[in-house]
């Protein structure tokens, strides 16, 4: 029976993890996973390709990646002026930025678990030049890159597409991370994400999959059942600061958990997945750690990590699952997605 407390470095916080509550009875509702098959070419799609989209503007007939600003933003440099709350408790402004769909491929059934290295590559070469291109904005203090995959995080398109908010602020988890980050440098002299690596390598047990520059593991201190980071050794401060050779081998690693992901339960794998990057504030973010994280909301094939009093009322999470169980769970998946196998 696992019942103890963790500490988040990096959100500073506290994580309850009680592994024994995992398999206690659930009478609830269950999500739908089963797998549909999908078609290559979607007639009616927004994203797919020589397709009109609800703004009216046609898709080119894209072979690869394709980015373009998105019809229904969150942000925006149009938005319009906000009337001031008169109480000096409260506080508005506008929401000022940019919002950007990319588009992995041309095919409507091809997701990021089923896409070659090389295509993963050119597409973190993709994610390196939208954060540099927007990030160079004085406007913009953050770039934030994730994909929403899957029914159970409410994914409208189910066509292969990550986002891009590009803001004139900087969203709460990735400040909360810079200010750890900084008191933990001032404090030890060291970068908090290697002392992070350090303790995974030398732990061994929640390392899903490594090569000579880059790692994936499930934290010591994870939240979810199959909570992934995937992060070159060395520190950088946003993806865009990563050598060739240190992108390829982060997308081969990428790809691999992935696939083991899609393989854990033979269907694609819904996930939310952020890449933390430093701000683009123009301060010194030299100790931070790009990163990418995995925020699956399944814990079992049909059952969701749902958040109630400890998430929402008490503000810190409680985990019913061990990492180092789910680690070894991830780790024993095949490297060779499960449709190729059956292709084969």
């Amino acid at each position: 029976m696992t019942w103890e407390e963790r500490w988040h470095p990096l959100r500073e916080e506290w994580v309850v993890v009680a592994a024994h509550r995992q398999d206690r009875p659930w009478s609830g509702e269950k999500i739908t996973t089963e797998e549909t098959p999908l078609p290559d070419y979607v007639p009616d799609c927004f994203l797919c390709p020589g397709n009109t989209r609800v703004s009216g503007k046609t898709n080119p007939n894209y072979e690869n990646v394709f980015v373009f600003d998105n019809d229904h933003p969150s942000v925006s440099f149009g938005a319009p002026d906000v009337v001031q709350p008169s109480s000096s408790a409260y506080q508005a402004r506008p929401a000022h930025g940019v919002s950007r769909v990319v588009c992995y491929s041309p095919h409507h059934n091809l997701t990021l678990a089923e896409l070659s290295s090389e295509q993963i590559t050119q597409l973190l070469g993709t994610w390196q030049e939208q954060y540099l291109g927007l990030g160079s904005r004085a406007e913009i203090e953050h770039v934030l890159i994730f994909e929403n995959k899957g029914e159970a995080v409410g994914v409208s398109n189910p066509h292969p597409h990550c986002q891009i908010y590009a803001n004139n602020f900087v969203f709460k988890t990735i400040a909360n991370e810079v200010a750890a980050g900084r008191r933990y440098f001032s404090e030890d002299g060291r970068v908090l994400f290697q002392d992070i690596i350090r303790a995974e390598k030398e732990d061994g047990r929640r390392i899903i999959s490594e090569n000579d520059s880059a790692i994936a593991f499930i934290p010591y201190f994870a939240r979810y059942a199959y909570e992934v980071f995937v992060a070159p050794k060395n520190t950088h401060p946003h993806i865009a600061a990563l050598s060739n050779d240190e992108l390829t081998d982060l997308a081969d690693v990428l790809r691999t958990v992935l696939i083991k992901f899609d393989n854990l339960w033979s269907m694609p794998f819904p996930y939310v997945m952020p890449l933390h990057q430093a701000p683009t504030d123009d301060e010194d973010h030299s100790t931070f750690h790009f990163h990418i994280e995995f925020h699956p909301p399944l814990r079992k094939p049909n059952l969701l990590k749902y958040l109630a009093g400890p998430e929402i009322g008490g503000g810190n999470f409680l985990s019913d699952t061990s990492p180092e169980d789910k680690a070894a769970e991830l780790r024993s998946m095949s490297d060779i997605h499960y449709k190729s196998e059956a292709r084969s």
